[in-house]
């Protein structure tokens, strides 16, 4: 299944920017007349009809639209550390889109060597992957903040009336702390949670290759962040950060 993506949609009719046009009309030798399908990059599948193709985009109308085109059962944040090798990163952005992810925060830690991510070439990957992936939604990159001030977002996570939190927090690092493993974490957070009617949220941290500091620990644990284990093998970060998505898709993908 070829896919498409456009974000100019209005009024039955949507654009296909240059870059999505040359691909379509160009090199899959699309006309006017041919149903192609495109996605808007927040979950809906968009059967159109082309209606005229120029030199910088084409014009499209939409004959059907799917929602949750791709969709999980749950909405994942991923919060991890950029990696010293941007290609690591880049590779777990593919992947984490692949597998099922709704939002990556890089975050810096107190042990980071690499402080800033590049957001254009981030977010082409994060659609590519996510129409290579059939998946209508596309996953949102937030702008790098600070370990801390990612853990310190959630002290207001309000709890529910079984006394669980909205968003079950899990953490995962090296440190000798007796962990419960992803699977646990999840299996006691919805034990607890009364109401299984609410959308299932989860975020995970995974720090850099240096690990997150005790500090930074000590304030995640105070926030209700879970500390969890990913097996017994010693993981890279974005080993670790595929892992931990791929531990949720088993579950409930």
């Amino acid at each position: 299944m070829e896919l498409f993506y456009s974000s100019d949609i209005s009024g039955g009719r949507c654009l296909l920017n240059q870059e999505e046009s040359t691909h379509c009309i160009k090199v899959l030798r699309h006309k006017i007349g041919d149903i192609i399908n495109v996605i808007d990059g927040c979950g809906s599948l968009m059967e159109c009809r082309i209606c005229a193709a120029g030199k910088n985009s084409t014009e499209l109308e939409i004959v059907a639209v799917h929602e949750n085109f791709g969709a999980h059962g749950y909405n994942l944040t991923m919060a991890v550390c950029p990696t010293k090798n941007m290609d690591r990163y880049e590779w777990f952005l593919e992947k984490a889109t692949e597998i099922g992810t709704d939002r990556i925060v890089p975050v810096i830690g107190d042990h980071s060597e690499r402080k800033i991510v590049k957001a254009e070439r981030c977010n082409k990957i994060l659609l590519s992957a996510a129409k290579q992936s059939l998946k209508g939604a596309v996953p949102q990159l937030d702008e790098c903040c600070s370990v801390k001030d990612f853990i310190g977002s959630f002290a207001d996570d309000e709890f529910q009336a079984d006394g669980t939190n909205s968003v079950l927090k899990l953490i995962a690092y090296c440190g000798e702390a007796t962990k419960l493993s992803v699977k646990e974490a999840v299996s006691e957070y919805l034990d607890k949670r009364v109401n299984g009617n609410l959308p299932l949220q989860i975020a995970i941290l995974i720090g850099p290759e240096g690990d997150f500091s005790p500090q930074e620990v000590e304030k995640a644990v105070s926030c209700g962040f879970v500390p969890v284990h990913l097996g017994k093998s010693r993981l890279r970060t974005e080993t670790a950060a595929v892992v931990a998505c791929s531990e949720i898709y088993s579950l409930f993908g």
